[in-house]
């Protein structure tokens, strides 16, 4: 197989965990994730592709954190734990009646920390001296992120929940007293904390062992900016745009453009890179470097922010009066790369993109993202997102998470000029509008193919993982047990086999059915 930039040729899935089966109202870490790797090595498929796997909050999201470095307790297999003896048959008999095709976030946390601070009180009653040692030694070893993520969460639990900035003062700002006696107040919940943490990275690594034994590359996410209400922005306050109080004075966004007549305010903490510079960005450092721990590679969303952010003062009620602000350019990866070594980063370059983006990411050869969707409509053949257009160092998609999927967008938003457009693109009417853009995205010259899932089985809008702007109603769609046996997985493992994604030229044609 041929390499260009950080890929061999090869296809993937995009599948948040959160969207596979299981009875506990969420995908996690078990039985169904494992079976889940199984499908994408016996189809020809060497990529999974998932979401931020942070602890979420207000509204679901998992690109609004509680923390850049800690994993989602929702993720961790009950199952799991219960093989180990930390919760039994009867614990899990109390499970509630969760829908099958969506997650209903309040209910499913409400149970699922219920059952986790059950498994702590086991494990502290039940384990072994060896299994101490294990525990001590991951905490200490993670102890630069998770002893202030600890902390943190258990003030936000004690104060109902509520941002850090609405805390007494001497807690919101850090100050050493109050921590110190706040870690003796409340010593019992963050060691529970400390606990679900190595949990959730036991079973997580577990799973990419599992995986990369099966030549299955897991594809993590990282947005580019940190929630405020977050234990990043909370501990580190000296490193953001932040006022005496911790609230933000600028924010991110994005300009007005054809989408919004106001913009897109985000309401993000914007970073200090002039104080980040002097320790060496020291914080991406790691934070990079922990993604990359539980990881293969990383998309890094809104890349372009790296050389350039629409700054919006936190006052304004739109991202109208913004002015764009230099990133840190080169030099931050630079620095990047003489800590880590080569970055298996992909950069999110969708969206109005310049010249110097385009330098910043060619010229540390990161691949960038073509999305088939965007496509259609410029029938000068120039339009960048055309397949034919594609330079290798790239990974291509039908769609992504914040889309639309490729079926609801062909019968909700896809004009005219559009469907004729494509119709001229394929020389023939399309047929099946989600596999005609996914031979596309397997023929054409990208070095790596990622499908969501949502397309392989030809789903409406009624699957739409996010719809940006929207503030609830995100993130629940899950798929059945049935999806595992359909008739979706031959036909794209033929694709892949048909435009020489497959690990070896050896590899057998795989039948298919239904073509």
């Amino acid at each position: 197989m041929t390499q260009t930039g950080i890929f061999t040729r090869s296809s993937g899935v995009l599948l948040h965990p959160t969207s596979l089966p299981g009875r506990y109202g969420i995908g996690d870490l078990g039985e169904w994730a494992y079976r889940f790797v199984d499908l994408l090595q016996d189809n020809q498929q060497r990529l999974w592709q998932v979401l931020p796997l942070g602890p979420t909050s207000y509204g679901d999201s998992p690109y609004q954190c509680l923390s850049a470095f800690a994993g989602n307790p929702l993720l961790i297999s009950l199952d799991m734990l219960a093989g180990e003896g930390w919760l039994t048959a009867h614990d899990l008999e109390e499970t509630p009646p969760f829908p099958d095709n969506r997650v209903d976030f309040g209910p499913v946390i409400t149970f699922h920390y219920q059952m986790l601070e059950r498994a702590y009180h086991t494990f502290q009653a039940a384990a072994t001296d060896e299994l101490r040692a294990e525990h001590a030694a991951w905490a200490a070893a993670q102890s630069g992120w998770l002893d202030d993520f600890a902390l943190y969460f258990a003030l936000k639990t004690a104060h109902e929940g509520r941002p850090w900035v609405e805390w007494p003062q001497e807690l919101a700002l850090h100050e050493a007293a109050a921590l110190a006696e706040a870690r003796v107040a409340h010593q019992q919940q963050i060691a529970s904390i400390r606990w679900i943490q190595w949990q959730f990275f036991r079973q997580w690594s577990a799973l990419k062992q599992y995986a990369n034994a099966r030549d299955v590359r897991l594809v993590g996410d990282v947005p580019i900016f940190v929630a405020h209400d977050s234990a990043d922005v909370w501990g580190n306050r000296a490193q953001f745009f932040l006022d005496d109080s911790g609230q933000p004075t600028v924010i991110a966004g994005v300009p007005p453009d054809y989408f919004s007549a106001t913009g897109q305010r985000w309401g993000n903490p914007l970073y200090r890179w002039d104080i980040m510079r002097e320790d060496e960005y020291a914080w991406w450092v790691n934070r990079i470097r922990a993604i990359l721990s539980v990881v293969d590679y990383v998309r890094i969303d809104h890349f372009r922010g790296f050389e350039a952010y629409w700054e919006v003062p936190a006052s304004e009620e739109t991202a109208i009066n913004g002015q764009w602000v230099h990133g840190p350019g080169a030099h931050f990866f630079r620095v990047l790369k003489e800590k880590l070594g080569d970055l298996p980063i992909i950069a999110e370059d969708l969206g109005v993109i310049t010249e110097g983006v385009e330098a910043l990411r060619d010229g540390f050869g990161l691949p960038g993202m073509k999305v088939l969707q965007f496509a259609w409509g410029d029938f000068t053949g120039r339009e960048p997102f055309l397949p034919h257009n594609y330079v290798q160092n790239c990974v291509a998609y039908s769609g992504t998470h914040d889309n639309n999927t490729t079926v609801g967008w062909w019968t909700e938003e896809a004009t005219p000029q559009m469907k004729d457009h494509i119709r001229q693109y394929l020389g023939c009417p399309p047929a099946e509008i989600h596999w005609d853009l996914i031979r596309l995205g397997e023929a054409s010259t990208a070095q790596a193919f990622i499908v969501p899932l949502q397309d392989m089985l030809g789903l409406g809008s009624e699957a739409r993982m996010n719809l940006p702007g929207r503030e609830s109603g995100n993130w629940f769609w899950r798929c059945s047990p049935s999806v595992f046996s359909s008739e979706v997985w031959p036909r794209l493992a033929n694709l892949t086999y048909i435009y020489g994604r497959t690990a070896a030229a050896t590899d057998p044609l795989p039948e298919v059915t239904a073509v």
